[in-house]
């Protein structure tokens, strides 16, 4: 699934070490839609080399990828966000090129038309 927004709270960081020993880390990040009417979103960036590879700031405009995963605890169930790949707004609109038709760009001084019949002596077309 994919969400487009701006990035309105950056939330402390968490880690600790897992059953097997390793360190592990998360990130978690809420994100507001600019629709009409704004939803927000709390999702999470897991593993220190995707938080730091994704670099999330506060006030950045992002379209992210995510998955979505419930699991149950003590006879709870929890929903869990997590982003999988993140894309800045700006950088893809200033990436795509407006489609050229022919024309001039607007505020472009006219072109004047060509003036065929002042370098042609004969009018050679055949109705």
């Amino acid at each position: 699934m994919e969400i487009t927004g701006k990035i309105i709270a950056v939330l402390e960081p968490r880690g600790g070490v897992s059953k097997s020993g390793n360190n592990w880390k998360v990130q978690e990040y809420v994100l507001e839609t600019q629709e009409q009417y704004p939803r927000k979103m709390c999702f999470d960036v897991f593993g220190e080399d995707k938080i730091n590879q994704f670099n999330i700031q506060a006030g950045e405009e992002l379209t992210v990828s995510f998955d979505i995963d419930a699991r149950e605890w003590q006879g709870r169930w929890f929903n869990s966000i997590r982003a999988w790949k993140v894309d800045r707004v700006a950088q893809n609109a200033s990436q795509q090129q407006a489609p050229d038709y022919g024309f001039p760009p607007m505020g472009a001084a006219p072109v004047p038309p060509a003036d065929f019949a002042a370098t042609d002596d004969k009018d050679d077309l055949p109705f």
